[in-house]
């Protein structure tokens, strides 16, 4: 609950960000930018948000994080009548997206090793919470208005900091520990930086689309606000879902093997996308290039705990931040071009080049002879 609630905040701005481009007059590079901003600043509060559950526990960050998001909630809901009043509500809502940091953790320390898998598979689920943003908010927004969904949204954060007041539990048997000390020996090790690399390809791209793509369909194709809105519902549901499968085959075939796939389907898909082809073809490469990320999710973090099973901890926060700054650079990227050019198909261009010279560093890497990157894996 606290994972799905906090997804929801993280992109709904840019649920709302047709209505407030065109209200406020955005070009097309402030439009990028003003998605971009939670993004931006989720991502870098996994880090502090992270060492914080580690020092004060979980329960107790995870409440303060909640009750923190009422204040950009009540400024978008009063406010938000310029592009900087607009960037200083999504700076502050984009503290949502640090919930990672949070729940998955507080979840994790109640369940046994060989149970890790399918526990992170449910916490992480939370992730669906841009479907749920992007299904309702441009309902709610022709109904209410933009500025009241906001105030409309602290309704269901009061009744989850609720029911995370009454039911979450620390562990008993896990003692908090201090922030970790090897930040910084961790981030010496090359190997890290890597997974960094293909983290912002596969959750960045997953939350950095969910948060642009309303404002690339009415942009692109001229679609209505709502319509926008349930486009992208449909594909950010395909890729949240498509997360835990891609954890289940990597422990198949090997989470190197699949995500050299990935990769390079992805990559495929995104030059396929610089078309910029009909509607409905355009609907069916944003659907195979999501369910490949969300897979690419899943068999990233198959692959870390094998790589790095005493420093995990340290070396989630680390990529689940840069994760985040993927999702940052993808609708700045496709919104500059844009607005340089003309057209969103040099965004797809440098995108899938990204995609397919990650496959490339990734296979002469040499990872997938490496005793940790076989077949059929466990974590157990």
């Amino acid at each position: 609950m606290h994972f799905d609630l906090s997804f929801m905040l993280w992109v709904l701005l840019g649920a709302l960000g047709v209505f407030a481009a065109e209200e406020t007059g955005l070009s097309a590079a402030q439009k990028g930018w003003l998605v971009a901003m939670p993004i931006l600043s989720g991502s870098l509060a996994r880090i502090p948000v992270g060492l914080l559950s580690d020092h004060l526990g979980g329960k107790r960050v995870g409440v303060a994080l909640l009750s923190f998001l009422f204040l950009p909630l009540a400024l978008g809901w009063q406010t938000g009548g310029s592009f900087s009043s607009l960037v200083a509500v999504g700076l502050l809502l984009g503290v949502g997206g640090a919930s990672f940091a949070v729940a998955l953790p507080l979840a994790s320390r109640w369940y046994p090793r060989h149970r890790q898998g399918l526990v992170m598979g449910i916490a992480a689920a939370g992730n669906s919470g841009t479907v749920l943003t992007n299904l309702f908010a441009p309902k709610l927004a022709l109904l209410f208005g933009w500025h009241r969904v906001f105030g409309l949204a602290m309704l269901p954060l009061a009744l989850v900091l609720l029911a995370f007041l009454l039911l979450a539990k620390e562990n008993p048997d896990q003692a908090r520990r201090p922030a970790d000390r090897g930040l910084l020996s961790l981030l010496k090790k090359g190997d890290v930086w890597w997974f960094c690399l293909f983290y912002s390809i596969t959750f960045g791209g997953y939350v950095g689309l969910s948060s642009f793509l309303p404002l690339f369909f009415r942009d692109q194709y001229g679609v209505s606000q709502v319509t926008a809105g349930y486009l992208t519902a449909l594909v950010a549901l395909l890729g949240s879902t498509s997360r835990p499968l891609g954890g289940y085959l990597a422990d198949k075939v090997g989470g190197v093997r699949l995500l050299l796939v990935i990769l390079v389907v992805v990559g495929m898909t995104y030059e396929f996308a610089t078309r910029l082809p009909s509607l409905s073809a355009m609907m069916l490469l944003l659907l195979v290039a999501m369910a490949c990320l969300g897979m690419g999710n899943g068999a990233v973090f198959q692959i870390v705990p094998l790589r790095f099973p005493r420093e995990l901890g340290g070396v989630t926060g680390i990529i689940g931040a840069v994760g985040g700054l993927g999702g940052f650079m993808l609708p700045t990227l496709l919104a500059t071009i844009r607005a340089q050019t003309g057209s969103f198909a040099g965004g797809f261009l440098i995108l899938g080049l990204i995609s397919l010279g990650a496959a490339v560093i990734l296979r002469f890497r040499l990872w997938v002879r490496s005793p940790w990157a076989g077949l059929a894996h466990t974590t157990s």
